[in-house]
Formats: C-alpha cells, sequence, structure tokens
C-alpha cells in the first residue's frame, strides 16, 4: 500500500508512448468499488529493472508491461511461467509477498476467452486456423490456439523468414503460405486472424481477398484503434461472425485485475465505452 493507503498499479512504457488500460482501470475502478489507483509509467529501457525494484516498496501491487518491453523483461523477473516463455515476452509482473518478481503473459488468455465470449459455440477443432502476421501477436495467437488443440495453423506474412521460424519452433502444425498468396489462407477456415499492424489508425488498409471465407466461420482482429476494422466488416459481409481486438485487450488485463486487487471486474459494454473514451 501507499501512504495514502491505496494499491497501486501500473503500464510500464517507452517515453511518449500512451496506452488505454489506465481508462479501463478507473471504469473497474468504479465498477468493483476497489479503492485502487492504476498509473501510466514511462521509463526509458536503460532505467527498467531500478524502477521496476523500487516499485514494490511504494505500494505497488504489480505492473503490465508495453509490447516494446516484453521480451527485455523476461530478465528482470525472478520466475516467468511457461506460457510467457513459449510467447518470448512477459506483460504481466505481479510483486509477490516473498520479494519475488512473477511474470506472466494473459494475451493468449484473453484471445482464447474473447472469443469464447463473443462467439460461445466456437470450435477449436472446426478447421484450420488462418493467421495474417508473424510478429509478437501472431506468436501469441499461434500458442494460444495450439494449447486449445487447433490441429492446422495457417500463416502468411509479408515476412516470410518470420513465419519460416514459427514453424520451426512450434513444429508440423504450422502450414506456411506465401503472402502473394494470402489469398488461399482463409480456404475451410474456421478462424481467421489479423495479427499485422494492416488496418489500424495510420496504418494501410488490409487488403488480402477473402472470397475463401466460409460462411459460419470465425474472423478476429486484434487491432482496437479502430476496432471497427476492414477485415471484420469484410469478414461480416462473408457471413462471418466477429471478434474485435478490444474484447482481447480486455480480457488479457481481468486477470491482473483481480491478482493485484483481489476481485474479478466485470467486461461488459460499459467497461468497453470507457476504454473508447
Amino acid at each position: 500500500m501507499n501512504e495514502a493507503g491505496r494499491p497501486l498499479a501500473a503500464v510500464l512504457v517507452p517515453p511518449g508512448e500512451t496506452s488505454v488500460l489506465p481508462s479501463v482501470f478507473r471504469a473497474w475502478f468504479t465498477a468493483t468499488g476497489v479503492h485502487g489507483r492504476y498509473l501510466l509509467l514511462e521509463v526509458m529501457p536503460e532505467d527498467l529493472e531500478q524502477v521496476i525494484a523500487a516499485l514494490p516498496k511504494a505500494g505497488f501491487m504489480g505492473l503490465h508491461v508495453a509490447p516494446a518491453y516484453q521480451h527485455q523483461i523476461m530478465d528482470v523477473v525472478d520466475i516467468i511461467t511457461d506460457r510467457a516463455a513459449l510467447m518470448s515476452g512477459v506483460n504481466t509482473i505481479i510483486f509477490r509477498k516473498d520479494g519475488k518478481f512473477h511474470g506472466d503473459n494473459t494475451d493468449g488468455y484473453g484471445f482464447i476467452e474473447n472469443l469464447r465470449q463473443s462467439v460461445p459455440d466456437w470450435n477449436p477443432k472446426a478447421g484450420p486456423a488462418a493467421i495474417y502476421g508473424a510478429g509478437r501477436a501472431a506468436r501469441v495467437v499461434v500458442t494460444a490456439l495450439m494449447e486449445v488443440g487447433v490441429e492446422e495453423i495457417r500463416i502468411a506474412s509479408r515476412n516470410r523468414p518470420k513465419a519460416e521460424m514459427l514453424r520451426h519452433e512450434f513444429g508440423s502444425r504450422i502450414k506456411v503460405f506465401d503472402w502473394l498468396k494470402a489469398g488461399n489462407l482463409a480456404d475451410g477456415a474456421g478462424l481467421v486472424v489479423n495479427a499485422t499492424p494492416l488496418g489500424r489508425e495510420g496504418m494501410s488498409e488490409f487488403r488480402v481477398p477473402m472470397d475463401g471465407l466460409a460462411p459460419g466461420a470465425v474472423a478476429c482482429d486484434l487491432t482496437i484503434n479502430p476496432p471497427d476494422t476492414r477485415f471484420l466488416r469484410q469478414s461480416a459481409a462473408y457471413g462471418c461472425r466477429v471478434a474485435d481486438g478490444v474484447g482481447m485487450l480486455l480480457y488479457q488485463a481481468a486477470p491482473s485485475f483481480e491478482r493485484w486487487f483481489g476481485q474479478r471486474p466485470p467486461v461488459d459494454d460499459n467497461i468497453r465505452q470507457a476504454l473508447m473514451t
């Protein structure tokens, strides 16, 4: 606790970077009645270890970590969960009572929980999964899908060597497609995921042909700004059920709130609205 008796948490970001998480946590504090605070801390990369070491004594219960620092943080924490190791990054730190720093990654949980809540009858066995992109976000999705038993995961990336690295690391369930043939990725797929920056505000639109999508398939875009992307609109036009990136962000953050503040926060329309304002 800090001197005002309020438990604290924060998100660590590089200088100049912003985050929607403080808005989400403020809404959760109101919804749960928890008397806590959640801050945005801008930290230089060379200062991460020193800053993190000082925070428990200042009343912090734990931290979120921006994507830019998630791999580097693995060298700072004392304990790393298996899923964080597989995802090659820590997005959540819990300051334990024994003084240890516990590093976890809840992104995979957030991705799967968002699918299950958005499309309750989603079946991991309902055909291959198709992922556009091969960066850190795609690694999260691959790890999560393999854990729930998806039998074939197709990947197409503008950086083919990255996709090949995922196939080398995760094995024969990964099938790599050339980006020039990315339009074939969705043929017969039960799930399609945009894990690229395409469609994000300030980026080019996602323009891969999607006519191979089967009605009833599930489409997920990890972008939160905007939440209603061209990828999702196009998928819905083909009869797909969709899950946006906002839900994934909320469901990955909810377990951290519970660990730090002792209550499971709601994920509902009021919280979604708080994120977008």
